[in-house]
């Protein structure tokens, strides 16, 4: 039951942020976005790009298996960059939103794995 509320929750910020990256439908947000890209060396082009990994991996995180474990490392590994990123160029601060989706990531990505090793044994 906990690990489908913090699949709920990473589910949501995903599809929330991987949404405004791809179609850029919240302008403040968008632009906000598009700033830390821009600072970071990197294009509108790979923003969008960011956007179609974090989908995939909200979505994946749903699928039975291997995909499910893989929809979970995937949106760890986006949470993992954006940490990288915003501790490179701007402060830890920026970054507290990562540090939260990267840990609800590891969680899942855990307990996923757990659930499978024990099916298959």
């Amino acid at each position: 039951m906990t690990i489908t509320i913090l699949s709920g929750l990473l589910t949501a910020f995903f599809l929330f942020a991987s949404s405004i990256k791809i179609l850029g439908w919240q302008n403040y947000i968008f632009k906000k976005q598009l700033e830390f890209f821009i600072k970071y060396g990197l294009n509108r082009t790979l923003m969008a790009l960011v956007g179609c990994v974090e989908l995939f991996g909200a979505i994946a995180l749903w699928l039975p298996g291997h995909l499910g474990i893989l929809g979970a490392l995937v949106l760890l590994g986006t949470s993992a960059g954006a940490i990288f990123f915003h501790l490179r160029f701007d402060t830890w601060k920026d970054g507290i939103p990562a540090m939260v989706t990267l840990t609800l990531s590891a969680i899942v990505a855990y307990s996923k794995y757990n659930v499978l090793a024990a099916s298959i044994t």
